[in-house]
């Protein structure tokens, strides 16, 4: 996907107030409109100068684009990094699958949802404080027991001359037991404040699970890939594993396979509905090096066993 210069093509600096902006987009903008510009592409022109106007012109989708810009390097494909707006604080903006039929692939790779705010709250003389959204990471283990953290967000702002910073802000929050990826934290009071002694807004907080080395997850299962010797597998055996709660015995059927999957009832993410912990048996052979090498050989000697049976080969 191609990078777009969002200021290039307005024709400012990246330090450029809010008014030098809008000031630019009202020029272009009656430039290029198709209905008085006899250029042949003021049409497409048009459209890529509403859209970078669109990012632009409200700081939140700004101070996006501007950590996003900084990550981009001539000559490589753009691709926004996973997880890319962690901590950012957003109000509440939501548009139409309509209106994001007129923004290109790169604005919605990079805003997807998040658009055009909703009604005007500032004509109002008492109104309440727009929610706002962030998007907030925890660990798999947070998800079992629950816990108390502390998180970061940043949030742009418009200072008094014109310029979009970014503030920060620490929230202790509690995580409850069971919380899934996708799922909402609540907290009261905590988004935009309101006008005219009207009451602030809240603030969600969706929480994704990050990725873990052991665990993965699907809904409320969660899945671990365990390493078992061979004889374990065609033995049978009881081994100690971990779980996000801590470690538990599991027992080994013999005449285990390959990719045998185990299920551990009830000790995925809890919840009114627990998941299960699916364990995926991944058999490790031993280096065929020094005395192992010699029962390989023995045992490619007495035993009559061909994996490739009923293959017709």
């Amino acid at each position: 996907m191609q990078f777009k210069d969002y200021y290039e093509i307005m024709g400012v600096a990246r330090d450029a107030t809010q008014d030098e902006i809008k000031r630019s987009y009202r020029k272009l903008a009656r430039k290029y409109h198709p209905d008085v510009s006899d250029d042949p592409k003021a049409e497409e022109r048009f459209k890529e100068i509403g859209e970078a106007y669109e990012v632009l012109k409200d700081p939140e989708k700004r101070a996006a684009y501007d950590q996003l810009g900084a990550q981009w390097r001539s000559g490589q494909e753009f691709r926004p990094p996973p997880g890319w707006d962690q901590g950012f604080e957003f109000s509440d903006a939501d548009y139409s699958e309509a209106d994001a039929a007129h923004f290109s692939d790169f604005f919605e790779s990079l805003f997807g949802a998040r658009g055009r705010r909703g009604p005007d709250v500032h004509r109002q003389f008492r109104a309440r404080g727009e929610d706002h959204h962030a998007r907030v990471s925890v660990d798999l283990e947070d998800a079992y027991t629950g816990a108390q953290r502390s998180i970061t967000l940043r949030a742009p702002q418009l200072t008094d001359d014109g310029h979009v910073v970014l503030r920060e802000r620490t929230l202790n929050v509690r995580i409850p037991k069971g919380i899934r990826s996708g799922q909402k934290i609540r907290l009261a009071g905590q988004g935009g404040p309101g006008l005219g002694g009207g009451e602030p807004g809240d603030l969600y907080l969706q929480v994704e699970l990050n990725p873990h080395g052991l665990y993965r997850v699907d809904g409320r299962d969660v899945y671990l890939e365990l390493p078992v010797a061979p004889w374990e597998a065609a033995l049978g055996a009881t081994v100690k594993i971990p779980t996000p709660s801590g470690a538990v015995d599991l027992r080994i059927p013999a005449d285990s396979n390959q990719s045998r999957k185990l299920r551990l009832k009830g000790k995925g993410i809890p919840g009114k509905e627990p998941g299960d912990l699916f364990v995926v048996l991944r058999v490790t052979l031993p280096p065929a090096t020094g005395e192992a090498r010699a029962i390989y050989e023995k045992m490619k000697e007495q035993m009559a066993f061909n994996p490739r049976a009923g293959m017709g080969v």
